[in-house]
């Protein structure tokens, strides 16, 4: 945790005693925000962020979070939620933290930065929250709220330290085949958990993976880190050292806490970050929202893997016969029914789906979220197997809690034994929760539910896993975000696509909310003047996908010969741009071949260096990407003059949730294209030309292959979402037009 102090106390920004009245808080929060531009070094007053700060003062105005009655006027708003569309280059989180955060002080109250990205949080971190707690009279504590998953259980290190494979048996996972060497594996592997032991016995190390200078594989490191279903919390002998409540303790004194949106939708409810209707919440890259808590509320099991089922038995005696605890089911039976019953799913699905491809996954969807017949019955079996387990682990799971809440000096071994048990059951909720979702119904005038099979071929074996999840996120975030949410700010470069809000309104839940008060503020560059945006008319059609793809190739070719520092070429499939790389294989493109950069050649902040470095140089540099270098890249000046965009981004036709929603939207007599398919990828087409322009002074081409921009309706309403770039068409004989 940072705790940052204003160096000058005696600022003329009143703080206490403060009036309750809206009118107040208003005047209050942006006289905060004057003060920082004012104060701040290097900052400069700019329209475009001073109106994103006064519409978020006037909409949070009138709400308090946590209380009940609202300025004691029932006339007032009991929510407040500000949605801004803020353009790049605005400075929206300086905008938000400098009015939310004195409103929330002058109340007493907390304030959640949740964001997409590991950047953003870093900016925060490092950056913009120092900055304002420099120059903000009222001193305040900021901290980064990570998952449970990021720390190291001190108890598992304890334990595996030793290295030797019976110790590791109490934490033992199915990432090893059978007959591996596993006593060779846990020794070599405990050497380093001895030296991770002795890093934070001396306080060099925190317990914080990602404070670890040399970051560990995933089997290495999820062997010991810290997990909810392995945790005893305060019952735990180490939990006065554990890394994880440490930094808890630390969370609970921060008046700002910055965090990711996975976690803060994943622990609603859990009391591991507080209550979002008890504080002022900011939603930064808020597009992402929507996709976030479908995932969340995504379930999936694997079907192929059934050793842990072999292990459960043996692990509940075991536990059970340490308590003494007589069990009233057949542990034995019920888990050798859950794996038949797995098993049998198996088969089916396999006979369903056939050979898997080693190139792709194989992805096969339940149309309109019903079984196929005769699959219903062995689902019900792994449902009903599974709930009865998971009966018998809560009742251990009590038992263990309470015997080492009662007799302290037995807390290591029931945290042991909690352990055991801790590893196997996230598997039973995955398989229950899937197979709740398989056996639901839809109700009428409701969506089914999204249910498929994927299967593929990972290091020689193959894999299928079931999944299910609900069709609409707006429905999910309503029901679970938006209903313990008071006062909030939701903000993005791109909740506007096709020239409204009414998209992302309806992906995130907040169409029709009373609460709402959306406002687009538009970026403070010259687009016309600083770039251009240059669509180009192909012979072939996109839809032709061999005969459009060799002819964007070549003339892709052609386009990067001109570039004499950095590019981006962004393609919308691997395969797309696996066909470019075998292109800079040939004779008259070799000499592009030493200037590029490829997506997966590296890591991306390794890729990112090199390419600075190389334009640092003088050189030219060309970074190949997919949707991924689409958002988030920051590469301003030379860094990126060109941006090369090799089709309209649409979402990929075998996504089994977007098929299942299309198809439900046509049962409606609604236009699934219209509704979902092309503001979906507007806001990623605005993302990607996003790229091009990062600051007042850059000046960029955006170059677009795919001619439907200008050709179709569709394409036009996609252009309306787009900054007002100069437009240009280029014909096939290379002549530029403005359009």
């Amino acid at each position: 945790m940072s705790i940052a102090l204003a160096p000058d106390a005696a600022a003329p920004l009143p703080t206490e005693a403060l009036p309750t009245g809206p009118l107040a808080r208003e005047a209050i929060a942006l006289a905060a925000f004057d003060h920082v531009v004012a104060k701040a070094p290097g900052y400069r007053a700019r329209p475009g962020q001073r109106e994103m700060a006064a519409h978020i003062a006037h909409t949070l105005s009138g709400v308090t979070p946590g209380d009940g009655a609202v300025s004691g006027d029932a006339a007032l708003p009991a929510r407040g939620i500000a949605v801004v569309q803020a353009g790049t280059g605005v400075g929206k989180s300086a905008a938000y933290a400098s009015t939310v955060i004195p409103l929330a002080l002058a109340q007493q109250k907390r304030v959640i930065i949740s964001t997409a990205t590991v950047a953003l949080q870093e900016q925060l971190m490092a950056k913009d929250l120092p900055a304002l707690a420099a120059v903000l009279p009222q001193p305040f504590s900021f901290a980064l709220a990570k998952g449970r998953g990021r720390y190291v259980c001190r108890l598992k290190l304890d334990q595996l330290s030793g290295g030797d494979a019976a110790s590791a048996d109490l934490f033992e996972s199915d990432e090893s085949a059978p007959g591996a060497d596993a006593s060779a594996r846990w020794k070599e592997r405990g050497v380093q958990y001895t030296r991770w032991a002795g890093e934070l016995d001396s306080g060099t190390w925190d317990g914080d993976r990602d404070r670890l200078d040399d970051p560990p594989d995933g089997g290495l490191w999820g062997a010991v880190a810290a997990e909810r279903h392995s945790c005893t919390a305060r019952h735990c002998p180490s939990y006065n050292s554990c890394s994880y409540y440490q930094a808890r303790a630390k969370l609970a004194q921060a008046q700002v806490i910055v965090v990711n949106h996975d976690l803060l939708l994943s622990t609603l409810g859990l009391h591991a970050l507080p209550s979002p209707q008890d504080c002022y919440v900011v939603f930064d890259e808020a597009h992402h929202l929507p996709g976030v808590a479908q995932g969340q509320f995504t379930a999936s099991m694997d079907l192929m893997n059934g050793r842990w089922l072999d292990r459960l038995p043996r692990a509940v005696e075991e536990v059970a016969g340490a308590l003494e605890h007589k069990l009233t089911a057949d542990v034995a039976t019920l888990a050798k029914e859950l794996k038949s019953a797995q098993t049998e799913l198996a088969r089916l699905g396999m006979q369903r789906i056939g050979a898997p491809s080693t190139e792709r996954e194989t992805v096969d969807r339940f149309e309109s979220g019903q079984l196929p017949a005769g699959w219903r019955e062995t689902v019900e079996k792994l449902h009903a197997n599974a709930g009865a387990l998971l009966k018998v682990f809560e009742a251990l799971a009590t038992q263990l809690k309470a015997n080492a809440r009662d007799n302290p000096g037995d807390a290591a071994r029931c945290a042991k034994l909690y352990s055991r048990l801790g590893v196997l059951a996230p598997r039973l909720q995955s398989a229950q929760e899937t197979a709740t979702l398989w056996l639901q119904d839809s109700s009428d005038g409701q969506p089914p539910l999204a249910k498929w099979l994927e299967a593929g071929i990972s290091h020689g074996l193959v894999t299928l896993t079931a999944h299910a999840c609900p069709l609409q996120p707006g429905s999910l975030l309503r029901n679970h975000l938006w209903s313990q949410v008071r006062a909030a700010v939701v903000t993005s470069a791109s909740l506007v696509t096709c020239g409204n809000f009414d998209h992302f309104l309806a992906e995130s839940g907040l169409a029709f909310d009373d609460a709402v008060a959306a406002r687009e503020v538009q970026s403070p560059f010259d687009h016309a003047r600083q770039g251009r945006l240059v669509v180009v008319q192909t012979e072939a059609d996109p839809k032709n996908v061999d005969a459009y793809t060799r002819e964007m190739l070549a003339a892709l070719m052609l386009d990067l010969g001109e570039v004499k520092r950095g590019a981006l070429v962004l393609f919308t499939s691997r395969v797309q741009m696996r066909q470019a790389q075998a292109l800079l294989e040939r004779g008259e493109h070799a000499t592009l071949r030493d200037q590029v950069l490829v997506q997966g050649d590296a890591s991306r902040t390794l890729l990112l260096r090199r390419h600075a470095e190389r334009v640092a140089a003088g050189g030219a540099s060309i970074l190949f990407g997919l949707q991924s270098f689409g958002e988030g890249l920051d590469l301003p000046g030379e860094l990126c003059e060109w941006v090369f965009i090799t089709k309209l981004p649409f979402a990929s036709p075998s996504d089994p949730v977007g098929q299942a929603r299309a198809d439900w939207l046509k049962g409606q007599g609604r236009d699934p294209f219209s509704e979902l398919v092309v503001p979906a990828t507007g806001a990623r087409l605005l993302q990607w030309t996003g790229r091009a322009l990062r600051s007042e002074t850059d000046e960029a081409v955006v170059v677009c292959y795919d001619a439907r921009l200008l050709r179709q309706s569709y394409g036009r309403r996609m252009l309306k979402g787009l900054p007002p770039y100069r437009l240009q068409q280029r014909r096939p004989d290379g002549r530029l037009l403005d359009v």
